[in-house]
């Protein structure tokens, strides 16, 4: 099943999902995924998902979620454009409504736990794990920091003072 544009997909029962290893792709414009306005320079371009059910050996249902694209970030050094390649791929446990997450899950760098609630909104799990996929303070390998208008360089607020220092002296 492929889902396109900007009809909501909504997985009615995850688990069943999950269990029945259905299979849903789409594509979404970065600008439906307003959590991340605050990150991007601007918000051109789509992502490219997958997610697909499945039941372990351990007969555990779990959601494999896979996005690619390039996103638009602001360079925190220059305030530029940064192109960021998005290469995702999670694995969530599926936790039915109101059981509690076992500890040993919690503790596991390979999967994250949640919880499986009904009419799951698949943008907004697919905008939830970007999010927590960004790098912290994106930057280019190479720029320049921004320099005043008109101006190579800025005096130190602190060079009066050194100054001061220097001309007084012993007395």
């Amino acid at each position: 099943m492929s889902q396109e544009g900007s009809t909501p997909v909504v997985i009615a029962d995850p688990i069943r999902f999950a269990r029945d290893a259905r299979v849903l792709r789409g594509q979404v414009a970065v600008g439906r995924l307003g959590r991340l306005a605050d990150q991007l320079f601007d918000a051109s371009g789509s992502v490219a998902w997958e997610l697909t059910g499945q039941a372990g050996e351990d007969r555990k249902p779990r959601l494999l979620l896979a996005a690619n694209g390039t996103l638009r970030l602001r360079c925190q050094r220059c305030l530029g454009g940064l192109d960021w390649p998005l290469a995702l791929s999670s694995r969530l446990l599926l936790v039915p409504v109101g059981q509690e997450i076992p500890e040993e899950e919690l503790e596991d760098d390979e999967q994250d736990a949640i919880e499986a609630a009904a009419d799951m909104d698949v943008v907004a799990l697919l905008e939830d794990e970007i999010l927590l996929a960004l790098p912290i303070a994106p930057r280019h390998d190479e720029c320049d920091v921004p320099r005043p208008e008109g101006g190579d360089s800025k005096k130190s607020p602190f060079a009066v003072l050194a100054g001061l220092k220097a001309g007084a002296g012993p007395r």
